[in-house]
């Protein structure tokens, strides 16, 4: 009986080990399911590892605007090669000459659409250091009404909106220089950027000018409604919304104090034209009486 007893609490010991056991798998498989991602099938740590390696490559990039179509890689190299090593250098934004043609195949052959003005690169650098100097060709004129616009890559730089205006209602098909050309009698202008389309290369109609200082900015909000290629631009403070005209209210209304007031206070002409006011019919306060229905009929119905 005793040895009975025994064997059954070591049972009972090895059931609970055993539950327990198949608990904390059970913990450790769900931990690592819900850090693999089922898309991808990288862990969490290794995406994080991937988009610091990615951060750290865009502080060594610059971001190139506004150059000219026929601008070659031998073109940028020679211009940025004084500020040190340069890693690769690539074309975007642009437009190709065929729908079949892919951007990059479009960027290789040189066939671009005739309508596409500019192109964008991206200049990759060996050293962070390198990246912040190669800063000093923001505003270069590369070829005959082309200033160029550099940038560091990364999403960690900083737009200055104290410096910096908003345009709005720009022509689809305007230049930076012209925009430069246009607010330059404000101060100097460091930047300037018009939002485009990536497909067509073509404008959306707004773009924001930076300036060396924030002086220019009060200059710059008078040119609001000013023509810019035939059209009016709107111009404001970044961050600032813009409201639309209220209208005029409409003076054929009466007022609302005037609305309620009886006919025979109101003025009126000797030759307007009143109504006769209708008689209401007078209600009969006899009751009515209810219909009696025979027996033999209400026999029926039933």
């Amino acid at each position: 009986r005793e040895s009975a007893l025994e064997r059954a609490d070591e049972e009972e010991e090895q059931k609970l080990f055993q539950s327990k056991a198949k608990q904390k798998k059970g913990a450790s498989h769900a931990i690592t399911k819900s850090v693999v991602n089922s898309d991808t099938g990288t862990t969490v740590k290794q995406q994080q590892k991937k988009k610091v390696a990615d951060e750290t490559v865009n502080r060594r990039t610059v971001f190139v605007g506004n150059l000219p179509v026929n601008c070659t890689v031998q073109a940028l190299k020679s211009l940025f090669k004084g500020y040190g090593q340069i890693k690769s250098i690539r074309f975007r934004s642009l437009v190709p000459a065929e729908d079949t043609l892919s951007k990059k195949l479009a960027a290789i052959k040189h066939k671009v659409h005739p309508n596409a003005k500019f192109v964008n690169a991206y200049v990759v650098f060996k050293e962070e250091c390198d990246a912040i100097k190669a800063l000093n060709e923001n505003g270069t004129e590369i070829a005959s009404g082309f200033h160029i616009r550099v940038d560091i890559a990364s999403k960690t730089s900083s737009h200055d909106n104290k410096r910096s205006v908003f345009l709005g209602n720009l022509s689809y098909d305007i230049g930076d220089d012209a925009v430069r050309e246009h607010f330059s009698v404000c101060g100097g202008v460091v930047a300037v950027r018009i939002v485009r389309d990536r497909k067509t290369g073509l404008g959306k109609g707004f773009g924001y000018v930076l300036f060396e200082n924030t002086d220019a900015v009060h200059l710059a909000l008078k040119l609001n409604d000013s023509l810019l290629m035939g059209r009016k631009i709107r111009v404001k403070r970044c961050g600032e919304k813009w409201k639309a005209p209220q209208k005029s209210p409409d003076r054929s209304r009466a007022p609302k104090d005037r609305v309620d007031t009886p006919l025979t206070n109101k003025r009126r002409s000797n030759d307007s034209f009143v109504g006769e006011k209708a008689i209401p019919l007078k209600k009969s306060t006899k009751p009515k009486r209810l219909k009696t229905i025979p027996r033999n009929k209400a026999g029926k119905n039933e």
